[in-house]
């Protein structure tokens, strides 16, 4: 029976920079997928690090410490990550939308992030083909773009050359426990596997995988689809978000009607010239089936914000689940003794993704420069209690 010092279930990016991130600090690690590394969320998402969506408070602060992180990170994996701190703007459409980001901004500045409320011309000379209707914008240099891709990939191998045993196509079904019922390993579809430690980062399937263990883990799979573009030249200066967006995410009632299926505006360009356009926001459970007025829908809202869109043809739909939970931050616990939970991170996996390896590593050692955050990032906190949309297409535009 192999022996590790911690099995990490999911070899997504969240588990990836788990797994670099102890094999560093010297534990002996084996990964398990039920697939192949990155083909979950990790794999269907956009390549955004937007700070100026972030709630001031614990979330602003994880994700500007993890922005720090990508700073050095490339160097410090030894790989291109595709990483560029191009800074990113807020679309704003309308009066509504413009009083409720003048009183936005400033909070968000004194919560950390440079960022400059700018009114329509100003704007339009950072992003010259935003349509003529358009109120202003939010900007800041923080935000930044990288390729999920590449970062699951550098995280893997990373980890792997430190050491790391991955195994894919590898499905977690039950645990081993001891005589005092501590976790301490897994049985899977390739064979037992013990372990000091279990660490759980399935991401949308991580209430699955919990179950299996004996942990309710409060994670749902949240449906998003994103339209891909031919490659075109340099169509956008950096990442784009509307505002109904962020006034959605900060306020019960927001500024302006939100359209079906929580259809917001994302837009992103990959290095090869694809535009990756958001998107949508659905409960759905595992369900891959789009309905095609969902992708019109997605079309039209788009292309009334940066009406050039609409002369790009598109050549691949992705669908993809994000790991949800009631107040959109992720759980970082030992959920019991020997299990630990790593899972929730939404929409913010990516950005969110160097910060977690580091708070993992340092709920296992009982100390660290992050570990005054994890009693706020475990599973009993009121927050959590959140009820449960009515409708299953909850009225939330997408981004990150």
């Amino acid at each position: 029976m192999t022996h590790s010092d911690v099995v990490v279930i999911g070899a997504g990016v969240i588990g990836a920079s788990i797994a670099f991130r102890l094999t560093r600090a010297g534990y002996s690690v084996t990964i398990i997928d039920r697939g192949v590394p990155g083909a979950g969320a990790s794999g269907s998402c956009d390549q955004a690090i937007f700070l100026q969506s972030k709630r001031p408070g614990l979330h602003m602060r994880l994700a500007l410490e993890s922005r720090g992180m990508f700073d050095s990170l490339a160097d410090e994996l030894g790989a291109n990550l595709d990483f560029r701190p191009d800074g990113g703007m807020v679309v704003i459409e309308n009066e509504a939308q413009w009083e409720f980001m003048s009183g936005f901004v400033p909070r968000q500045r004194e919560a950390g992030i440079d960022i400059t409320l700018l009114p329509a011309e100003e704007a339009r000379q950072l992003e010259p083909r935003l349509s003529p209707h358009i109120r202003g914008a939010a900007v800041s240099p923080d935000d930044a773009e990288v390729n999920p891709l590449l970062l699951n990939t550098a995280f893997l191998d990373a980890a792997q050359r430190g050491g790391a045993r991955v195994l894919r196509n590898t499905e977690m079904l039950s645990t081993i426990e001891n005589d005092d019922g501590v976790v301490r390993g897994v049985r899977t579809s390739s064979g037992p596997l013990q372990a000091g430690l279990v660490v759980n980062a399935a991401g949308p399937h991580a209430a699955a995988v919990g179950q299996r263990a004996g942990v309710q883990t409060p994670v749902r799979p949240r449906r998003g689809v994103i339209l891909i573009t031919e490659p075109v030249p340099r169509f956008i200066n950096g990442i784009l978000l509307c505002a109904q967006y962020v006034a959605a995410k900060h306020l019960q009632h927001t500024a302006g009607e939100i359209p079906p299926h929580g259809i917001g505006l994302s837009l992103g360009q990959t290095a090869g010239g694809s535009l990756l356009i958001g998107g949508s926001r659905e409960f759905a459970g595992f369900s891959r089936q789009v309905d095609s007025s969902l992708i019109t829908q997605i079309a039209k809202h788009s292309s009334r914000i940066l009406p050039d869109l609409g002369k790009l043809r598109l050549v691949r739909v992705m669908t993809g689940f994000r790991p949800y939970t009631g107040d959109g931050l992720p759980i970082i616990e030992e959920s019991r003794p020997g299990w630990i939970t790593a899972a929730g991170h939404e929409g913010d996996g990516i950005a969110l993704a160097p910060i977690t390896g580091q708070l993992v590593l340092d709920l296992i050692r009982g100390e660290g420069p992050g570990y005054h955050y994890l009693p706020a990032l475990s599973s009993d906190r009121p927050s959590l209690g959140s009820p449960e949309p009515s409708h299953p297409s909850e009225a939330v535009p997408c981004g990150q």
